[in-house]
């Protein structure tokens, strides 16, 4: 049991890392970027592209099938099923939840 809280942790986590680097990119295209910025920017980008990229996507159907798989047969328990499935909605809406938040922000200045 201490498997599956833990994997399901390490997708919360990669969803976390995944989004803030997101958000960094995006904050970087907004903003003017600073003199000899162009590496980090360029790496943060990179990163974006892997996680979210064609392997981030082959990683996330595996993951939902075979946790589909294990919550039908009864070997996991639906609440830490869900909590993976929910993991690869945050990890692909990333992007849309991040500028939501900032939309929702500028309208209260």
């Amino acid at each position: 049991m201490n498997g599956v809280r833990t994997g399901s942790r390490i997708a919360g986590l990669i969803g976390l890392a995944t989004g803030l680097f997101h958000a960094a990119a995006v904050q970087a295209q907004e903003i003017a970027d600073p003199a000899g910025s162009g590496v980090l920017v360029s790496a943060v980008r990179w990163l974006e592209g892997t996680l979210l990229g064609t392997v981030a996507t082959v990683v996330a159907v595996i993951a939902v099938a075979t946790v589909g798989f294990m919550m039908l047969t009864g070997r996991i328990n639906w609440r830490y099923g869900a909590t993976v499935i929910l993991g690869c909605f945050i990890l692909f809406g990333a992007a849309s939840i991040v500028a939501g938040i900032q939309s929702t922000a500028s309208l209260g200045h």
